[in-house]
């Protein structure tokens, strides 16, 4: 009965995968024909070129995770008993999404530059979060590293 369930669950991550896969696609291909399809050199060039690059940046990290559901959830197939592994797991997700919040951030940044200075609260607040992460990442790399280390010598 177990392995019938795991077969189920692997089912579903891999065509949830695959799902985020054509979405992200679909949204690259989308603006890809936006920024194609509206080229007028005028003042809604920049604006409109910003904008694709910032859902083109959103559907890279929608491939990061169907690619991290392919090779965690398929073809390894496993729990996370191990505290090295359960450590690359987590650093490999906030890795993700720090670096999809980052390029969001300087989307925007650039956005609020050509529109309204106090438009950049926004951006800057995600920055910030960005820097959070990085931090909170490396705080939690050395403390497992150190958990790590005590039950080696255990």
């Amino acid at each position: 009965m177990k392995y019938v369930i795991e077969r189920i669950l692997t089912g579903v991550h891999l065509v949830a995968a695959l799902i985020l896969v054509v979405l992200s696609l679909i949204i690259m291909s989308f603006s890809i024909y936006e920024v194609y399809s509206g080229i007028k050199f005028d003042d809604t060039f920049i604006p409109a070129i910003l904008q694709a690059v910032g859902a083109i940046i959103i559907s890279a990290a929608i491939l990061d995770v169907a690619g991290y559901m392919i090779e965690e959830e398929v073809f390894k197939n496993k729990e996370l008993r191990d505290p090295v592994e359960a450590r690359k797991t987590i650093t490999k997700i906030i890795v993700i999404i720090t670096i999809a919040v980052s390029i969001e951030g300087l989307v925007f940044i650039f956005k609020a530059g050509t529109n309204d200075l106090k438009l950049l609260l926004y951006p800057a607040a995600l920055i910030l979060s960005a820097a959070v992460l990085i931090v909170a990442l490396g705080l939690y790399q050395k403390l497992s590293a150190s958990v790590e280390k005590i039950d080696r010598k255990l």
